[in-house]
């Protein structure tokens, strides 16, 4: 089968420059360590190259090579101008994905105990290559290179049950993440919104629940949230069939990419249910999302279900999902309720660790690892799980702490369906404002674990989610460049990142991208931080105390009692620590100027997002007082947005004029036909 690494490997990119006589490899990800020399190696298409790998790996490699750009040809000659040699041991290279790469004058020797290591090795020169003065030549900086992965885990995931991708989009994605030296890709394939692996015990799984009258997510998500058949009108979806598995397996298999599949368990289980309702604890369709159980019938499922998933996948760990299961459905269901009693489990959040420990036996006795979100830790985790940690950094620390394996994949750093610009020059996002930098500032080792502790973070994680992702253009806008902050966080040490370098490496790399046919994001149009958050605010009101009416919530509470005054203004996201939440409560505050003040100006802004259920205050009150007993009203301002509006709404309450105060009360009054969250920025007063 040919390999896809052609279509992606037919450009070179420009080296930046140095001093006159040395010049900078610029490397996404940055190796450990590169010394430049003087000099440069020029060669033909075409030259010959060594390798003394035998069988499958030699003509991987050799296929590899010989499709690339360079055009290079197997030769048994041991002296030839490139050389891929496997050795014993590497001193000094910390991992079996390691390689050490020399290029000087005369040619270039790549050395690695692993298949995988010279892979990456020429994954280096690649991105390491001029173009050569005359036409089908190339050059490359002398240099010395000897490199290893930080983790050992390096992983990007995608969503397909949202939003369904084809073969051909999947690969890829495979040919992107192997350049940038990405080993794991973590696939979403079942979920609500539809079921995308053909099952053979189960056909029905695919023939019922693959496809949805809706032309998206979105509109699948309001408009009823039912599935159809492929022939009916308006269909849309897809699923892959057994054959399309192998074939991207295999396509991933000889770029050094294991693939992991996701079979989401007990929650997120809507399409199952819809198909095979008796497995749920209604026993109806479009009731629950969450599978029983108490019923056996559930886990002859799963074990069925699980059996040709492994059968198909030679993953070491399968992803059971097991996040957000809602569990009212068990608290009012008897056999659950039963199932409780029988086993001696105090309550549903054991009952939901009776699953995940029983799967991971059945994995175990197949020889495979079960891998789940954080949520798995609920309960009681069991014996040998491996936790990715999605809600923060929490989860991870608890699961290290506790002798267990780690895949960090916070949102606040890896979730590349956020906003990555100012929204308002963005195609629609879920919400989050997550920049480039953001990614490539993150460190996947919590400072609080100890030093034992910390081998237990075995890698890191860019999550790709699809609901407000339609098509697969948008999917790689979403995805690159920020994949590339992603990939250098997961193989450099933290010691040798350095975020002006990276930048200009991206920027060339967006070129790549683009070139090759892939849509990122154009890095050099960059807008950046609301400009409000990039200095601090200066007003009559600053650092005062304010006295609350009803408390902010927990989850966002930004400085706390001090965060309306603080002179922090709020970015694009509600999650960037500056703003400042109310959850079903409204935002009603009162402000001690400590003396009374000429004032001429009060204003706030507050944010709407539909998606995570952020809204506009209903109205608006500004009242002031000089004494703190009687309160004169200034204005009321009622929202005109309507909660309709899908696209990020930042709007400021203002009012002007000439008034005399002590104190200023400002409420924020809630929308209670659609309760949720309020969040507010800085209370300004001039």
């Amino acid at each position: 089968m040919k390999i896809h690494l052609t279509m992606f490997l037919s450009c070179l990119l420009v080296v930046g420059c140095g001093s006159s006589e040395q010049k900078n490899v610029l490397l996404i990800p940055q190796p450990q360590t590169c010394e430049v020399q003087s000099g440069t190696y020029s060669f033909a298409t075409g030259e010959t190259f060594y390798s003394n790998l035998s069988g499958t790996d030699k003509s991987d490699l050799a296929a590899v090579l010989e499709s690339s750009p360079f055009g290079l040809k197997a030769s048994d000659d041991a002296q030839a101008s490139f050389r891929f040699e496997q050795v014993d041991s590497l001193p000094g290279i910390a991992s079996d994905e390691g390689y050490r790469l020399t290029v000087d004058q005369k040619g270039v020797r790549a050395e690695a105990t692993t298949p995988a290591g010279l892979f990456y090795a020429f994954q280096s020169l690649l991105q390491m290559a001029e173009a050569g003065q005359q036409e089908g030549g190339f050059t490359l900086p002398c240099a010395s290179l000897s490199d290893y992965p930080r983790f050992g885990y390096r992983g990007l995931h995608l969503d397909v049950s949202r939003h369904f991708r084809s073969k051909e989009f999947m690969m890829k994605q495979l040919d992107a993440m192997a350049r940038y030296k990405l080993n794991r890709l973590h696939w979403h394939l079942t979920d609500g919104a539809g079921w995308r692996l053909e099952i053979k015990h189960y056909p029905q799984l695919t023939e019922q629940a693959a496809y949805r009258p809706y032309p998206n997510w979105k509109a699948w998500w309001t408009g009823g949230r039912k599935y159809c058949r492929k022939d009916d009108p308006g269909a849309e979806g897809g699923y892959y069939t057994q054959d399309d598995v192998r074939e991207i397996l295999e396509h991933a298999r000889k770029l050094h990419i294991t693939v992991i599949p996701e079979i989401e368990m007990p929650g997120h289980s809507e399409e199952v249910l819809a198909v095979f309702p008796q497995l749920s604890c209604s026993g109806k369709p479009y009731q629950n999302g969450e599978l029983c159980i108490g019923n056996e019938e559930t886990f002859t499922f799963l074990e069925n279900v699980l059996l040709e998933v492994m059968d198909l996948f030679p993953s070491e760990y399968i992803h059971i999902g097991g996040d957000e299961a809602a569990k009212s459905s068990w608290e009012k269901c008897p056999k659950c309720q039963a199932r409780i009693r029988k086993e001696g489990l105090k309550d549903e959040k054991e009952l939901q660790s009776y699953l995940i420990h029983r799967i991971e036996k059945f994995l175990n006795d197949h020889g495979r690892k079960l891998i789940g979100w954080d949520e798995i830790l609920e309960g009681g985790l069991a014996p040998s799980a491996t936790v990715m940690s999605w809600r923060g950094e929490q989860g991870g620390i608890t699961a290290a702490k506790a002798g267990h394996d780690v895949i960090m994949t916070p949102g606040e750093f890896c979730y590349l369906d956020a906003y990555q610009d100012a929204p308002g020059t963005q195609p629609e996002a879920i919400g989050g404002y997550l920049t480039l930098e953001k990614v490539y500032s993150y460190n996947p080792v919590p400072a609080e674990l100890t030093e034992e502790q910390k081998p237990y973070i075995k890698g890191v994680q860019a999550n790709v989610w699809t609901e407000y992702i339609p098509t697969e253009e948008h999917a790689e806008y979403m995805i690159y460049p920020r994949l590339l902050a992603l990939s250098e966080v997961a193989w450099t040490e933290p010691g040798r990142k350095d975020w002006p370098r990276f930048r200009e490496a991206a920027l060339k790399e967006v070129k790549w991208l683009q070139s090759q046919g892939y849509h990122p994001f154009d890095l050099e149009q960059e807008v950046g931080e609301r400009p409000e958050a990039r200095q601090p605010a200066e007003h009559l009101a600053l650092h005062k105390k304010v006295t609350y009416a009803y408390p902010y919530a927990p989850q966002y509470p930004s400085t706390g009692e001090t965060a309306l005054t603080d002179g922090i203004r709020g970015g694009w996201t509600y999650g960037d620590k500056r703003w400042q939440g109310f959850l079903c409560k409204d935002a009603d505050v009162t402000i001690d100027l400590e003396k009374v003040t000429d004032i001429k100006l009060v204003e706030a802004d507050f944010m709407q997002l539909r998606g995570p259920e952020i809204w506009l205050p209903k109205e608006v009150v500004i009242s002031v007082s000089e004494d703190g007993k009687q309160y004169q009203e200034l204005k009321r301002i009622a929202t005109e947005v309507p909660v309709t509006e899908e696209k990020l709404v930042i709007q400021k309450y203002r009012w002007e004029g000439t008034a005399k105060a002590r104190y200023v009360h400002f409420q924020g009054l809630l929308n209670r036909e659609v309760m949720g969250w309020m969040f507010v920025d800085e209370i300004v007063v001039k």
